[in-house]
Parts: structure tokens; sequence; C-alpha cells
């Protein structure tokens, strides 16, 4: 389902409109976006990228131009998840706090990568398949792992 306060820039491509789940996001020009891809309110996601299918992009996550997200990539938007209070009530979207992670430029997350909130993601790095990024990725670096460490640079740097 794509709700009507999506922003769609021009020539989005969304390939199964029937199974995405997206609310009151920005989608920027040429991205294109796979099935079972769930995008949430106040995202923004950049020009010329590119969403494979079961991505979960909550809440709080920016993707600026040229971001590759993997298949089941998982971003989370909570420092704290519970899902009750102390005294057992459910938690409500006043007791907890978005915490923002920011994608640069041209970066690509590998499939099943899982990104913690609150880090930024290097302009031209690369995150590795089924790595957990717990801290900030450098610019043009390679990560992989759990916790993801830098294993090398990429080839084609940007200066």
């Amino acid at each position: 389902m794509i709700s009507k306060d999506v922003k769609l820039g021009n020539n989005v491509k969304i390939f199964h409109k029937d199974l995405v789940n997206l609310y009151g996001c920005t989608i920027g020009d040429n991205t294109k976006i796979a099935a079972f891809v769930e995008i949430q309110k106040n995202v923004k996601i950049g020009k010329n990228c590119k969403i494979e299918a079961f991505a979960f992009i909550p809440e709080g996550v920016e993707l600026e131009d040229g971001v590759f997200v993997g298949p089941h990539a998982c971003f989370t938007n909570d420092k704290l998840p519970r899902a009750t209070n102390i005294d057992g009530s459910l938690k409500t979207a006043e007791d907890w706090e978005v915490t923002k992670t920011l994608v640069k430029k041209r970066a690509g997350i590998g499939a099943n990568a899982t990104i913690m909130c609150g880090v930024t993601i290097g302009e031209n790095s690369i995150v590795g398949a089924g790595s957990v990024v717990t801290k900030d990725v450098p610019k043009n670096a390679i990560v992989a792992g759990n916790p993801a460490k830098v294993i090398g640079e990429v080839k084609d740097k940007i200066k």
C-alpha cells in the first residue's frame, strides 16, 4: 500500500505497488523500490537509490542520493526498545524517542545487514552482507562483521 501522504519524485519505479508499505515518506527521482519493502513516515530517500526486497526503513532514517539497500536490510530507530513501560502498561508513541540515522551519498548496504540507530554511514562506503553496524562508517570504507569493522577501502574512491 502506498498512502496518499507519500511524496514521489519523477520516474520512481515501485515494482509491486500492492506489495509495499509506504507512508508519510519522501522518495527522490529515479529511485527503484522492490516488493515487500516498508518505508515509514518522515523517512527521506534521495534520488537514484535502489531499495531491494524486504528492506525495512523506519522513521528517523535518511538516505542521500545513489544509496543501495540490499534485500532484508533492517534499520532501527529506538535505542531502548520495549513493548511496555516499567509499570506494565503498553508503550505509546510518547514513550519513546526516535534516534536518527544517516546514509550518505552512494553508500551500499549489503543483504541482511542491520543498521543500529544513531550512526552515519559514510559517502561511497560498503556495508557487507549480514553485518551489524553499531558505529559510524568512514567515507570510502568497507565494513563487515558483527559488530561491523573496517576491513578495507573501496577501489572507486570519492575524493
